[in-house]
C-alpha cells in the first residue's frame, strides 16, 4: 500500500510539472484589435407643434379676444414683455447650438473610431 502511495504522488508530481511546460507565452500588445464601428446615428430633428403667434396690444385687445372665442378657443393670455421675449430667442439659439456641438462630437467619435485612415 505504501508502495502504490509512493506511485501515485509521483505521477502526480510529474503531471503537475508537465502541465506547466506546456503554458504558452501571452501576445497581448502584439495583437491588434480593430476598432468596432460606433453605429451612433446622428439624433434627429425636434420635431415641433406648428405655433400661431397672436400680438396683442391695448388697442387690439378686445378684438383678438372676440375671434379666439368665434373659433372656439379659450381666450387666455400668456405674455411676455420685449425683454422676455429676447430672453426666450437668446435661451432657443443656445440649445440651437448646444445641439450643433453634440452633433459635431459625436462625428468626431465616428471619424475616431471608424475611419481606417487613422489607423495605419
Amino acid at each position: 500500500m505504501y508502495h502504490i502511495k509512493n506511485i501515485l504522488i509521483i505521477s502526480l508530481l510529474a503531471i503537475i510539472v508537465s502541465g506547466c511546460s506546456s503554458v504558452r507565452e501571452l501576445k497581448i500588445f502584439e495583437t491588434e484589435v480593430p476598432r468596432a464601428p460606433l453605429n451612433l446615428p446622428h439624433p434627429e430633428a425636434a420635431k415641433m407643434e406648428p405655433l400661431q403667434w397672436v400680438i396683442i396690444t391695448s388697442e387690439n385687445a378686445e378684438e383678438v379676444f372676440a375671434k379666439l372665442k368665434e373659433q372656439g378657443k379659450d381666450p387666455v393670455l400668456f405674455g411676455l414683455s420685449d425683454k422676455d421675449y429676447e430672453f426666450l430667442s437668446k435661451n432657443f439659439a443656445q440649445i440651437r447650438a448646444y445641439m450643433i456641438k453634440q452633433r459635431q462630437v459625436i462625428d468626431q467619435y465616428k471619424d475616431y473610431y471608424e475611419n481606417e485612415e487613422t489607423d495605419k
